[in-house]
């Protein structure tokens, strides 16, 4: 029997109380030992929630905790260094909420101090376990577009409203969407194609009001495949999350992933036997030609598993597999949103750089 993974999340807005609190208080394993938040209001949600968990107001009562093995960083995104570093440096294992930092030399300096440290340092970049993304891969894997041409993948929403005191929303460093959703489309593409030669963007403020962006168009540019990234809070009527085209056929594909509704209704796998399994409506369709004949249907979601970013991350403590999301492979993707933001600046394509 392996030690019980004692955990402390910082930070139970929606990130702590939506996409990690469920899953470290069910997984075996882990035990949800202690939450902080400095909002009352928060505070008592948490203590109605998980009453046998201690609910502080402060995150040194975690950082500081000697029976504290692993840190959950839920803060906003400019905390994220600090508080990992901090973590790490008192014998910690660390998740970070993505996006990771707010620069690629932050992230550097946090994956050479886990090293030293010899820590397992991750970041969650939990949409590699949709069905949608896991689905698309399965088409790429088996060639069943043939040589893939463009890929198109979108995360739009409507929300023309700017939200009161929503930190997102403001100012501060790495607020806006693309460090919000498009580190969630980068890092799916970096996964399927690794690093692109060229970057162009746009970024946008779009709502009347707004202080930062919310909208991006991002295109990485490789050899023989451009990979098209797109999200906006102006959309009311949403396309395809994913069109692939290539020399043998197209795959389309709608709908959002189950999985972060079922958490947003209180379900988690322990009692929900279905978990992560698309209804048929949302399962992609494929369009291609076999033999001359054109054939139209419809390929079964894969089942999306959150759980799985978690399980990975207990076997990588104990010493048994490899990190699947590495903290190198999460500083590619702040560092495609820094030249992103560059492109957008310059008004240009910009050659792929590890540094400036």
């Amino acid at each position: 029997m392996y030690p019980t993974i004692h955990t402390g999340i910082i930070g139970f807005g929606m990130a702590g109380k939506v996409f990690h609190a469920p899953f470290i208080n069910t997984l075996p394993g882990f035990r949800l030992s202690k939450i902080s938040t400095s909002r009352e209001q928060t505070a008592r949600e948490a203590r109605a929630l998980y009453p046998d968990t201690a609910i502080v107001s402060d995150a040194r009562s975690i950082l500081e905790d000697e029976t504290i093995d692993l840190v959950i960083i839920c803060t906003p995104n400019a905390e994220h260094l600090p508080l990992a570093q901090a973590a790490l440096l008192q014998g910690k294992h660390v998740i970070v909420e993505k996006p990771f930092t707010v620069t690629s030399a932050e992230a550097d300096a946090l994956a050479t101090l886990a090293r030293q440290q010899q820590r397992v340092l991750t970041v969650h970049h939990n949409r590699r376990w949709v069905a949608d993304y896991k689905t698309v891969k399965k088409v790429i894997a088996g060639r069943l577009l043939g040589n893939l041409a463009t890929y198109e993948a979108r995360y739009d929403r409507f929300r023309p409203f700017l939200r009161p005191e929503a930190w997102r929303e403001e100012q501060v460093p790495g607020a806006g969407i693309l460090y919000d959703l498009g580190a969630h489309l980068i890092d799916q593409a970096l996964q399927l194609f690794g690093l692109p030669q060229e970057i162009t963007a746009e970024v946008l403020i779009q709502r009347p009001g707004g202080k930062v962006d919310d909208y991006f168009d991002l295109t990485l540019h490789y050899p023989d495949l451009r990979a098209s990234l797109h999200a906006g809070m102006l959309v009311k009527k949403p396309g395809p999350n994913f069109s692939l085209h290539g020399d043998r056929g197209s795959y389309i594909k709608s709908g959002m992933d189950v999985q972060e509704e079922a958490l947003k209704a209180g379900k988690t796998l322990a009692n929900t036997p279905d978990w992560g399994l698309e209804p048929e409506s949302l399962w992609g369709h494929l369009y291609t030609e076999y033999e001359g004949l054109q054939i139209t249907g419809t390929i079964q979601s894969e089942r999306g598993s959150f759980q799985d970013f978690f399980i990975n991350v207990q076997q990588a403590i104990r010493g048994e597999v490899a990190l699947m999301v590495t903290a190198e492979q999460a500083r590619d993707t702040i560092r495609i949103i820094e030249l992103a933001l560059q492109s957008n600046r310059e008004k240009r394509t910009v050659a792929y750089s590890r540094a400036d």
